[in-house]
């Protein structure tokens, strides 16, 4: 199996049994460990292939909607062993966001062959199911946490294009796409890596702007 279906693959897994945690930490039932798993796993490939307009993986392959299923009921009764399952969360996201960033650019570069639209499809690809994790669990969203997150995939989905453009083997492009996504999110779970926030200033008196 190419190594991009392979990570097409890991991180429709990963990404389910984020969504799986986030089911056990709302103590839901095992259908709604399944339907997290699955609208979490496939939501990014979803938007990416409607975006793209070509056919659907999961309607393609059904095989993605069982491994969200057989990932689902593996953390529905495991989940428990784990002391910190927000912190497993985070560190498992981050490794989806990292394969699937590349795994999104890739394909946005082998339907298009457009550098721009590549690095767009890996980043909704890694990020967009993550947030629809996020907002159907009620829990805060990952993309509004202080660490650098968005800017983790845009690395990744970055560094993939730049070095398939430039010639470079797939295996090659592939894991240093991968590798700088990890480290970039990685780094911010680990260290706090962030930017400067956006300070709001005092408003200008109303007499001042006249």
């Amino acid at each position: 199996m190419p190594i991009i279906d392979l990570l097409d693959y890991a991180g429709v897994a990963v990404f389910a049994a984020t969504g799986a945690l986030a089911a056990s930490r709302k103590q839901l039932d095992i259908i709604g460990f399944i339907f997290l798993a699955a609208v979490t796993g496939i939501g990014g490939g979803t938007l990416r292939d409607l975006i793209l307009d070509v056919p659907v993986l999961w309607v393609a392959d059904p095989a993605y909607i069982l491994v969200c299923a057989l990932v689902a009921v593996t953390v529905f009764f495991t989940a428990h062993l784990f002391e910190s399952r927000y912190k497993l969360l985070l560190w498992l996201d981050a490794i989806g966001l990292s394969a699937y960033c590349v795994m999104g650019a890739a394909k946005g570069y082998a339907v298009t062959g457009s550098a721009t639209v590549a690095i767009v499809m890996g980043v909704l690809t890694s990020t967009f199911g993550g947030i629809l994790r996020d907002m159907l669990a009620g829990e805060p969203s990952v993309l509004m946490r202080p660490e650098i997150y968005v800017t983790a995939a845009l690395s990744g989905a970055a560094t993939y294009t730049f070095l398939a453009e430039a010639g470079l083997p797939v295996i090659v492009a592939t894991l240093s796409g991968v590798i700088v996504a990890f480290i970039v999110r990685g780094g911010a779970l680990k260290n706090g890596w962030t930017f400067k926030p956006y300070r709001a200033r005092p408003g200008r008196k109303p007499e001042d702007i006249m």
